[in-house]
């Protein structure tokens, strides 16, 4: 069997789990522990992350023709892959959030959905939250007027209605009666 026989699987295993990935990230993960990267592998996977290691030629290999050829200017060095086909910030949040306590672990650089970044981008791009907490956020700032109207609307309630407000009954009256002379004077 020939070298480049039994290299093909591995690459085309490379080019199935990128072809309908949202974002891939290299890391450099020289240094890391065995209990680092076992607790790495662990939350990467709870965030529905793939995590593998796999030679550079290969990954090299399996990024030509894709959007992902730019990533092959960071693959030098030992080298690991973080793969996401659910949400596109979920690899450089988690690898970003690691980082923090895993000083060795280094972000090389990454794809989120189709645009090629550095490490900055890419802490750049882990600092924005999850697709979730961005729809609840999105969806407590819709709320907030409407709640906030009701909470004022009740409390007009509770003390009495317009006459609390100082609007009198007279000048409650003038105003349907100044609307309805405006369409009568067109």
């Amino acid at each position: 069997m020939a070298k480049v026989d039994l290299k093909k699987p591995i690459v085309d295993e490379i080019s199935a789990s990128i072809k309908d990935a949202q974002s891939v990230v290299l890391v450099d993960y020289r240094g890391l522990t065995v209990e680092q990267d076992t607790q790495l592998r662990r939350k990467l996977r709870e965030a529905g992350v793939t995590y593998k290691v796999y030679k550079n030629t290969f990954m090299n290999f399996a990024f030509k023709g894709t959007d992902f050829e730019g990533l092959s200017q960071y693959l030098e060095g030992p080298s690991a892959v973080a793969i996401s086909s659910d949400d596109a910030t979920a690899p450089a949040r988690v690898l970003a959030e690691f980082a923090k306590t895993a000083d060795k672990l280094e972000i090389k650089g990454g794809v989120v959905e189709g645009t090629v970044y550095d490490a900055k981008g890419m802490a750049a791009i882990a600092s924005i939250p999850a697709r979730e907490v961005l729809i609840s956020r999105l969806l407590g700032s819709m709320q907030s007027p409407i709640t906030n109207f009701a909470r004022v609307m009740n409390q007009l309630a509770e003390k009495g209605g317009a006459s609390a407000c100082g609007a009198s009954a007279a000048g409650a009256e003038e105003a349907p009666a100044a609307e309805a002379e405006a369409p009568a004077a067109e």
